[in-house]
């Protein structure tokens, strides 16, 4: 037996739960918990990512791999390489089985209201630490957010908490990881916003700025992060605008070209003779032979950032650093590795502002005044495109620079971006990977709950049946008017079609029909149980029936819906969904 203020299930104080559940401060003081904890995760994953960078390439303590020289050439070379074979006889070996990957935390959103498995989100974490340890061309995102929002969805799932505050605390845990990673709380919280709740809810903005701040206080306190300083910037003039918008679609141009080059890359490997678990290796072989010429290809490219954004490159050597940075990332994606393409993307980003400025000042020799201008513009323009988040980069600039002017220059980019990016690819990166999974997810906006309500959960099973041999009068007799909305036929105990009751008195001009066939509709049309309210609405609406039976595999009926009752819990379940965002109350 247990205390009526204990869970039998979980040995959480149930006074305890009520108060988080029921409560909007408790959800707050829930979500500063996911930040501290997210928080500890991206220090975490800091340290051993910085460990493995110093023991395996000889770098100096503190350094960045992306930027550190004289590394020798035979560990550039190696270390990629055999870490990709590594990686891909540790995922052939321990993961081979696993019937669906892990779950990341937009499609935890969209699909599965915020659940997450801790389990594979710690697998996702070691497996991208791992592969940015060996110098993979891939961002450290994808593990941070991972982690911390694997650690979220626990948390929500200990407190038994509501779908919509599962989400929030996913999201919640997503942007708290983002924002202490680049010591930068309002972009994460725009991160959460943007790409894992896929709006701006009114009712999560103090959960969700409390999450990012008790974060980034973590990370101060525990590890505070060293920047590079950046250089002086001018406030843009009226007339940067139209070069600042041409820069935002070529940053657009660039990041499809880049999602595109992923797939191409992964496609070459499917269509290859190599088996699965060499990829990586292969994969490594060519990240290791461009570090050769420069590591800024290596790893993340954080540091890489910093410093490119200040230092002044040349239109040859920044279009070749572009070039070289979207092959590695795309062949690194492409090969099996894992991780994420947001750091990748902020280098490639400043490498096409300056490969932008430069060709800009070759043809307008007054117009570019500053190219680290357009370096920093770019950056988020480019991120945008791959990533999304028009706001989220917008507000990396801000909390990176300080300078208001500035940010509106990334704004009018950003938008630009985001809006080419639209009309001619259609997907951020993440999406455009659920795509080609054959998932129609276009962001995190809670669509699951329209798979979770199937047909079998909405259907009435007391179903008034009739024979379809029975006589007219006989039916008459049966199901007088105002008896029933609709009736089922059978014959032989399988379907047989729809018969609407008005349709049995009315007017017969000659003898009546010996039996019901005559007045049989829908008989090829049924439901089956597992169909989802979606599908169900699509089927009233193709075949205009206002009732359908539901039938088994072997044509017996299981029940009936009407599409009244469908589009009800339809409306019911929208006005729930826009309560979550709105904060008022559902009845």
């Amino acid at each position: 037996m247990t205390s009526d203020n204990t869970s039998s299930e979980d040995g959480m104080p149930r006074g305890l739960r009520r108060l988080v559940r029921a409560s909007e401060l408790g959800i707050v003081a829930l979500a500063g918990l996911v930040g501290v904890a997210a928080g500890l995760v991206v220090i975490a994953m800091n340290m051993a990512l910085q460990g493995l960078h110093e023991l395996l390439f000889r770098i100096p303590t503190a350094t960045h791999l992306s930027t550190t020289a004289g590394v020798p050439a035979v560990l550039l070379l190696l270390l990629p390489t055999l870490g990709g074979l590594a990686f891909g006889l540790s995922v052939r070996t321990f993961l081979r089985t696993r019937a669906s990957p892990p779950v990341d935390p937009i499609e935890a959103n969209a699909l599965h209201g915020g659940r997450m498995s801790p389990g594979d989100s710690l697998i996702v974490a070691l497996q991208t630490l791992f592969s940015s340890g060996v110098g993979a061309s891939v961002g450290l995102e994808a593990g941070y957010t991972q982690a911390a929002a694997g650690l979220a969805s626990w948390f929500g799932r200990v407190f038994h908490v509501r779908r919509g505050d599962l989400r929030l605390l996913v999201g919640c845990g997503a942007g708290a990881a983002i924002g202490a990673a680049f010591d930068a709380p309002l972009m994460g919280a725009f991160y959460g916003f943007e790409l894992v709740l896929g709006t701006y809810a009114i009712p999560a903005f103090v959960p969700m700025m409390t999450a990012t701040f008790a974060a980034s206080l973590t990370q101060q306190l525990l590890a505070p992060p060293h920047h590079m300083a950046l250089p002086e910037l001018q406030a843009p003039q009226l007339s940067d605008l139209p070069s600042v918008l041409l820069l935002g679609l070529f940053c657009a141009l660039i990041g499809i070209a880049v999602m595109r080059g992923v797939t191409l890359v992964e496609a070459g490997f499917r269509r290859s003779a190599l088996p699965a678990w060499l990829r990586p290796a292969v994969g490594g072989l060519l990240v290791g032979a461009l570090a050769l010429w420069n590591p800024a290809v290596l790893s993340a490219g954080h540091g890489a950032v910093y410093h490119f954004l200040a230092a002044d490159t040349g239109l040859t050597l920044a279009t070749l650093l572009l070039v070289a940075k979207v092959t590695a990332s795309s062949v690194s994606i492409g090969a099996g590795f894992r991780g994420g393409l947001f750091f990748a993307s902020l280098l490639m980003g400043v490498m096409a502002g300056r490969v932008f400025a430069g060709g800009m000042s070759l043809i307008l020799p007054d117009v570019v005044t500053a190219h680290a201008f357009y370096a920093l513009i770019g950056m988020s323009a480019l991120a945008v495109a791959v990533v999304g988040g028009p706001m989220t980069m917008t507000l990396l600039a801000l909390e990176m620079t300080g300078n208001l002017q500035l940010t509106l220059s990334v704004l009018a980019a950003a938008g630009t971006a985001s809006l080419a990016t639209r009309l001619l690819f259609g997907f951020s990166f993440a999406t455009w990977r659920f795509h080609l999974r054959g998932e129609n997810i276009r962001g995190a906006h809670d669509v699951g709950w329209l798979r979770e309500l199937t047909v079998a959960t909405l259907m009435r099973r007391d179903v008034p049946l009739i024979d379809v041999d029975t006589s007219l009068p006989e039916a008459r007799l049966r199901y007088p008017p105002g008896g029933a909305a609709a009736l089922v036929a059978t014959a032989s105990g399988r379907y047989a079609g729809m018969i609407a009751p008005a349709a049995l008195f009315e007017p017969v001009e000659n003898d009546a029909p010996a039996s019901l066939r005559p007045l049989l509709r829908h008989p090829d049309t049924t439901l089956r149980p597992t169909a989802t309210l979606r599908e169900a609405l699509d089927l009233f609406e193709r075949s205009e029936a206002d009732a359908l039976a539901v039938t088994l595999p072997d044509g017996t009926v299981a029940g009936m819906l009407s599409e009244a009752q469908a589009v009800k819990r339809y409306s019911d379940e929208m006005r729930r969904r826009l309560s979550e965002v709105t904060g008022e109350k559902f009845d």
